[in-house]
C-alpha cells in the first residue's frame, strides 16, 4: 500500500488494537503472527452481531445500497458466519432470532487489516474513522434481505442463495 491507503490501514490497526489489554503487545503479535490474527475483546469500542452467511451476504448487499460504506464486516473460515461491527451495547439489547452477539465479556478473532489470512477475513475493512454499522439500519437491511430470500424461495420452490 502507498499513500493514504497505508495510513488508513495503520489507523485501523491502531483503532482495533486500542481495545486490547496491551495494545503494543497486540500490534507486535499481530504483525509477527503468520496467521495475522489477534483475539480482541468486544464491548469497548464495538460489538459484533454474527449472522449466518445465508442471511449475512444479502444483508451486506442491502446495506451497501443504503450507505456509502458500512462498518467493518468479517467472514469466518468456510463462510458459515459473518460479523457486523456495531456500536457497543448493541449485543446486550439484540433480540433477533438466529443472530448471536459478541459484546462486553466476549472476545473475537480479528485479522490484521489488509492482510489475507486464509481464515477469518475482512469483507469490509475498518476505516480510519472507526465507522460502525448503525444497529437500526442493520436490522432494516436484515428484514429486507430476509424478505428477498423468502420471495426467492416462494418463486422458485427451492431456497434462494441470496448471493
Amino acid at each position: 500500500m502507498t499513500g493514504s491507503g497505508a495510513s488508513d490501514a495503520r489507523t485501523a490497526v491502531e483503532w482495533l488494537a486500542s481495545v486490547a489489554p496491551d495494545p503494543d503487545a497486540c500490534r507486535w503479535e499481530w504483525e509477527r503472527n503468520p496467521h495475522g490474527i489477534a483475539l480482541l475483546p468486544a464491548g469497548r469500542l464495538w460489538d459484533v452481531l454474527i449472522l449466518p452467511s445465508e442471511l449475512g451476504y444479502p444483508t451486506l448487499d442491502v446495506l451497501s445500497r443504503l450507505v456509502d460504506r458500512p462498518g467493518p464486516v468479517l467472514a469466518d473460515f468456510g463462510d458459515a458466519r459473518m460479523g457486523f461491527f456495531v456500536p457497543p451495547g448493541t449485543a446486550a439489547r439484540w433480540l433477533g432470532t438466529g443472530v448471536r452477539g459478541a459484546g462486553s465479556g466476549t472476545w473475537i478473532v480479528v485479522p490484521y487489516p489488509g492482510r489475507v489470512t486464509g481464515g477469518v477475513r475482512w469483507l469490509v475493512t475498518p476505516d480510519a474513522l472507526g465507522t460502525l454499522t448503525d444497529a437500526t439500519l442493520l436490522e432494516l437491511a436484515m428484514h429486507e434481505a430476509a424478505g428477498q430470500l423468502a420471495r426467492g424461495t416462494r418463486e422458485s420452490g427451492t431456497p434462494s442463495s441470496g448471493i
